[in-house]
């Protein structure tokens, strides 16, 4: 009795790390196709490349809104270390422009092939939208107190514009007009938000 109880739940064990490597797979290829700039692929054309077949694609998931979602919130948990900004708020008012500017550089590097895909999705799928949310407050908050010392010398109606004009400056939307619609290097796009954050800031 004993060993039959003991091969039953390794049987079930195996089912269960089975679903989770193929779990891992299709997710793995949906988010394949976000970088190569497909936001919107088949579910067939992710069972396919993923190698688990259309059939266990639709047990493992309930269609690829889900699919979708999983693999954001599973690629945003894998970068969240870059969301990061050690010490934030010291040094010259250079080094924090230039900390900022190679911090959102590399973030956007990272993430825009899935920020594209949320941004589609987020108007119909709430968890999306709000995790946009929160990243774009976060963000927002993390340049507010990068920059402090000069947003602090200004008076109260000015500090709230610079702070928005900052924000602006230095969020994904700017750099993806930069990089898709102007066409410029990474080196360039840095560049300019480092000029910009320049003239921007009282000194």
């Amino acid at each position: 009795m004993g060993s039959a109880v003991t091969v039953e739940s390794a049987d079930l064990d195996g089912r269960r790390a089975r679903r989770g490597r193929n779990r891992e797979a299709v997710v793995d290829a949906l988010l394949s196709f976000f970088r190569e700039g497909e936001l919107n692929p088949s579910v067939a054309a992710v069972a396919e490349r993923s190698g688990v077949s259309l059939r266990s694609v639709f047990r493992y998931f309930d269609d690829l809104d889900e699919m979708g979602r999983i693999a954001i919130l599973r690629h945003t948990e894998n970068i969240k270390h870059l969301f990061e900004l050690p010490g934030i708020g010291t040094g010259s008012r250079k080094k924090r422009i230039d900390d900022l500017v190679a911090q959102r550089i590399a973030l956007y590097e990272e993430v825009a092939p899935v920020a594209r895909a949320s941004m589609l999705r987020a108007p119909f799928q709430p968890v999306i939208a709000e995790g946009l949310a929160r990243r774009r407050l976060f963000l927002r908050e993390q340049s507010e107190r990068q920059f402090a010392p000069e947003l602090e010398m200004l008076p109260i109606a000015e500090r709230f514009a610079i702070a928005a004009a900052v924000d602006i400056v230095t969020s994904f939307e700017a750099l993806e007009s930069m990089r898709r619609d102007r066409e410029l290097s990474t080196a360039k796009c840095a560049s300019v938000m480092t000029e910009s954050l320049d003239r921007l800031l009282p000194s």
